[in-house]
């Protein structure tokens, strides 16, 4: 459509109706203001919450940083329409009106958190420690930028978070779990069965007569949407990379040798020390242990006096930028090996070290480093090029420039897809390869043939065009057309019907008291055994058969499918053995705690429904649509 306008707009006719268009926005910005018709006309609500509400911004903010959280868990990015046809636009606005009620409660409650206390939990935080165990600023920094947030955000969001905990620690915080619900999960997990069994394959199906051509023909009539033929298209595909880029740039040596003269720290490996430390209240008891030292007293002798544990002594093998106390760095690192400080007075602590270890620093050659370096300088130098290179196909596009077009004016490579239907196949059966990590066949059977599409994000910060150049629209095939696998089902059917017939013979064999091992030898079968069997085995059985197993008492009886469409095994359950369960035991205190979670999760949904309904949570679905890029609400 974008391209049909473009084209229409260079003749006269086009440029008249351009004009009508342009008269009617003007119309629209004096009803509703300029800034309205960019936000969707006025409706910058996507949902109220008591006196609060989410507007279109704060949702797609929220929604696009969820999505590169989930895209960053996942290895690889998560396109809009993933999302949608996940349904991750509703679980999203799901959570964040469940937030923004707590948040909403909690004001009502005048419910607060000072500074200090939000700063403490962040500090606590595991996520955010160093080597040494400590709170390492340049860490949470960099996990913090990395979850997309800026500090003020993240402690703003903390803040928030710590005030939900506390409404969640009253609503559901005493919440117990009983001992009965905790031994009953146990034997669900736990519970053991053994089986006799045999397997039924296609080997026992006995002589399989052809079939005649009436059998074909019916059995064809009456499964035709079996063997329909997909839609296939014709998709033209443009990449740029700065890989791609990257391969045709030259680097010299001259400007190799600059860079790495430039970026010299990072070829050096740093000087590290292992340093204890010993530390003290005052700089006064610090003198006195060093007087000690002077007159005889171990390093280790002291640690011990002053009840300092191993692990509080040793700060590790580290280097100076790592210290966080820089009058602490200083000292250590300007000590010999084996050699003990004088108390040092640091920002936290007044302090006696000894380094036990010095590892000197290291500069990686520049000929060791010459190949990547240069290999670098040129995807930089590709990446400052992609956008000008990009500007020049979206330039070709907005002419009306077909991508084969584009690329054989640009040099740039293009890859034409002759067929390829929605599962990525090629009438011939065989899969077509696809640009990895890009879910391309999508957005091609979303649109139509010759229109402009959005370039799709590739991982690493290229870019990918896509068009589709022709339908061939699903058909029937004819009888003769699929002759060949008409008959392969056909007797994929009858051998199934043939087998599973014969496991019903067995089981109602076994059912009337026979002899396992005399009723399997009639039809030259062996019996298997099967120990311990648990719902959750992963093992040589097929999970229907395990899912059949435990639908069945202490020497009852049963059939299921086997590890191909035909097999089919039949089994009698031998024996039923419960699992131990200890009230005291640790499982039953992991199983306990598992459950009053989950008790508490649920407690606490009732209660953030609850308050959804006394607060009148209102979504408005079209801003919903907007923010997440769809045409118009869903209904």
């Amino acid at each position: 459509m974008l391209r049909g306008l473009r084209k229409a707009s260079s003749n006269w006719l086009g440029k008249v109706v351009m004009a009508a268009v342009v008269g009617f926005l003007v119309i629209s910005f004096a009803v509703w203001g300029i800034g309205d018709i960019f936000r969707g006309f006025g409706v910058s609500t996507v949902a109220t919450i008591g006196g609060s509400e989410i507007t279109i911004e704060q949702f797609r903010q929220f929604y696009n940083d969820r999505l590169q959280q989930y895209g960053r868990q996942l290895g690889r990015p998560i396109s809009a329409d993933q999302a949608r046809a996940a349904g991750l636009d509703r679980q999203i606005l799901s959570t964040l009106i469940a937030e923004a009620v707590l948040d909403e409660r909690a004001r009502q409650l005048g419910l607060g958190v000072s500074d200090e206390e939000v700063v403490r939990h962040v500090m606590q935080d595991p996520a955010f420690r160093g080597v040494n165990g400590q709170f390492d600023q340049q860490r949470f920094a960099y996990l913090i930028r990395q979850a997309g947030y800026t500090e003020q955000r993240f402690i703003a969001e903390q803040r928030r978070v710590t005030l939900r905990r506390q409404l969640a620690g009253t609503v559901g915080g005493e919440v117990t779990a009983p001992v009965a619900t905790a031994e009953v999960v146990n034997r669900f997990e736990n519970e053991e069965r053994f089986i006799d069994y045999v397997v039924l394959d296609a080997a026992h199906a006995g002589e399989m007569p052809a079939p005649t051509p009436d059998q074909l023909r019916s059995y064809y009539d009456e499964r035709k949407f079996l063997f329909r033929a997909p839609e296939y298209r014709k998709v033209m595909l443009l990449e740029v990379s700065p890989e791609q880029l990257a391969a045709t740039v030259e680097v010299s040596d001259e400007d190799a040798r600059k860079a790495y003269e430039a970026r010299k720290t990072r070829w050096e490996t740093p000087e590290k020390r292992q340093v204890q430390q010993i530390s003290f209240p005052t700089p006064e008891e610090a003198k006195a242990a060093q007087e000690k030292l002077a007159g005889g007293t171990t390093f280790e002798a002291l640690a011990a006096e002053r009840n300092v544990a191993p692990a509080d002594l040793d700060l590790g093998l580290v280097a100076k930028a790592e210290m966080l106390d820089p009058a602490i760095a200083e000292a250590a690192f300007g000590l010999p090996e084996g050699g003990v400080s004088a108390p040092v007075t640091g920002r936290f602590t007044t302090a006696i070290l000894r380094v036990t270890k010095v590892e000197p620093g290291r500069t990686t050659p520049f000929a060791d480093v010459e190949a990547q370096i240069k290999k670098e300088i040129a995807l930089d130098r590709a990446k400052a090029s992609l956008a000008e290179l990009r500007d020049k196909v979206e330039d070709e596009l907005a002419a009306g420039s077909r991508l084969d077009e584009i690329g054989a004016k640009l040099k740039l490579p293009v890859r034409i897809i002759e067929a390829v239907d929605r599962s990525g196949r090629a009438p011939d059966g065989a899969t077509v390869a696809l640009p990895k990590d890009i879910d391309v066949l999508g957005p091609a059977f979303s649109t139509q043939v010759g229109l402009e599409n959005e370039a799709l994000s590739v991982p690493g910060g290229g870019y990918l065009w896509y068009e589709v150049a022709g339908v061939t629209p699903s058909r029937e095939r004819t009888f003769d057309e699929v002759k060949d696998r008409v008959e392969e089902r056909w007797r994929s059917d009858e051998i199934a019907k043939r087998l599973a017939a014969k496991a019903e013979e067995i089981a109602g064999k076994l059912k009337a008291g026979g002899w396992f091992a005399e009723i399997a030898s009639q039809d030259g079968l062996k019996v298997e055994t099967a120990p311990a069997l648990k719902r959750r085995t992963r093992g040589t059985l097929p999970a229907d058969v395990i899912e059949q197993v435990f639908k069945t008492p202490k020497d009852g009886v049963g059939t299921a499918s086997g590890a191909t469409p035909t097999d089919r095994i039949v089994f009698k359950v031998t024996d039923v053995r419960p699992p131990p369960f200890d009230p005291a035991g640790a499982e039953a205190k992991r199983l306990l705690d598992q459950l009053r979670n989950a008790y508490a999760d649920d407690v606490m949904a009732q209660y953030v429904a609850r308050l959804q309904n006394e607060l009148k949570v209102r979504i408005n679905q079209t801003a919903l649509a907007q923010a997440v890029g769809r045409g118009s609400a869903e209904q």
